[in-house]
């Protein structure tokens, strides 16, 4: 791994990023071939494609731009890309696959069985052959999951596979992995369970976490505390060696910095996630209402503009790149809908990371645990 490039991830990888923009520093040897959905998105291909030559710049990776070829030049020429992707072509670092019709944002996850040769199937089928080692996509994200356990699979006694996205924490460079965040609505303990033991992977291996503590999303500390699933769930957990279980995780707990990781039902997951993709832009409504009116206003929103850019920055989880599909037989990495190009950045960051760490190797040891 280029490690004068890569770094332990934090919760804004973005700012490291903006200060490694040196090719010249990347050692070709080192760079892994990454397979991209370039028609997965509600802007792409355009910002997909401007995000992977952005990538390319950056980090230690090369780029199976999978799409509909005609879109993908056209998107180019719009943009002025067609020159920077010419020359990643001629570089070798950017290889173009051709698709057929793409799955759209509002097609069901079945589309996957009809579009066999769509974007999302052919970059999956790049990294069940070997020719890619993850694979990063934007779109329809039930679509992206169904291609994945159609075409890798599913871990060898990992029942349901599981997206976990980063939250922040009081400590910037300390993000808490969570998941289920939409994956699975209703679950099993069982399901929980294995959640935890893939999060405590990922967080070990790819947040570089010597000893992940795990919490169990909860409506208290006590043991006796929440429904019939969470106190299961509590005595698995509980009676699991192969993690360090650090007990419930109240709602509040979760951005406290006191876990790494919290496990959760995907439908609760879910919601919160979409609550902390709003509490940063309403923060930043609420301090700009609550600014004086007039000259003073004006002067004071001019000084505290580039911070409150930042708290939102740091709030928003659509700002940084991608949740990571665990419990599949591959490297899986969903991005955000609406994706732009420092997001794809981020989030093949995230999918070089997890290829790098040898996190498959630690995913196939645990296999024969899970029986």
């Amino acid at each position: 791994m280029a490690s004068s490039v890569l770094q332990p991830l934090v919760f804004d990888p973005l700012r490291r990023l903006q200060g490694n923009a040196d090719p010249e520093g990347i050692n070709d040897s080192e760079r892994l071939w990454v397979a991209v959905d370039g028609m997965g998105g509600d802007h792409a291909p355009g910002p997909i494609l401007e995000g992977c030559l952005e990538a390319i710049e950056r980090l230690p990776l090369k780029i199976r731009f999978v799409g509909e070829t005609d879109r993908v030049l056209k998107a180019a020429n719009a943009l002025e890309l067609r020159e920077p992707l010419e020359s990643a072509r001629a570089a070798g670092y950017l290889d173009l696959v051709a698709s057929g019709p793409s799955i759209g944002m509002n097609d069901e996850p079945t589309a996957v069985r009809r579009k066999r040769d769509a974007s999302i199937n052919v970059a999956m089928d790049l990294v069940k052959n070997g020719k890619a080692l993850a694979i990063y996509s934007a779109g329809n994200s039930g679509a992206v999951m169904a291609s994945a356990i159609f075409r890798l699979g599913r871990l060898k006694g990992i029942d349901r596979p599981a997206i976990g996205a980063l939250f922040p924490t009081k400590d910037p460079a300390q993000p808490v992995l969570v998941l289920d965040v939409g994956a699975n609505m209703d679950c099993k303990p069982a399901y929980l369970h294995h959640f935890a033991l893939l999060g405590n992977i990922y967080s070990r291996d790819v947040l570089q976490v010597d000893r992940p503590r795990i919490g169990l999303l909860n409506i208290g500390e006590e043991e006796c505390k929440g429904n019939e699933l969470t106190q299961k769930t509590h005595d698995l957990l509980k009676e699991e060696k192969r993690l360090h279980f650090a007990g419930n995780c109240e709602g509040r707990d979760v951005l406290s910095g006191d876990f790494d990781v919290v496990v959760c039902d995907g439908f609760t997951g879910n919601v919160l996630l979409k609550f902390l993709e709003s509490v940063g832009s309403v923060l930043l409504g609420v301090l700009r209402a609550e600014l004086p009116r007039g000259r003073r206003g004006k002067v004071g929103s001019a000084f505290l503009r580039g911070n409150l850019r930042r708290i939102k920055k740091r709030l928003d989880h659509a700002e940084h790149g991608g949740a990571l599909l665990l419990g599949v037989n591959g490297i899986s990495v969903i991005g955000h809908g609406s994706s732009k190009a420092l997001s794809v950045v981020s989030a093949l960051r995230i999918a070089h990371s997890a290829a790098s760490h040898g996190v498959m190797d630690d995913l196939a040891d645990l296999q024969q645990g899970c029986d």
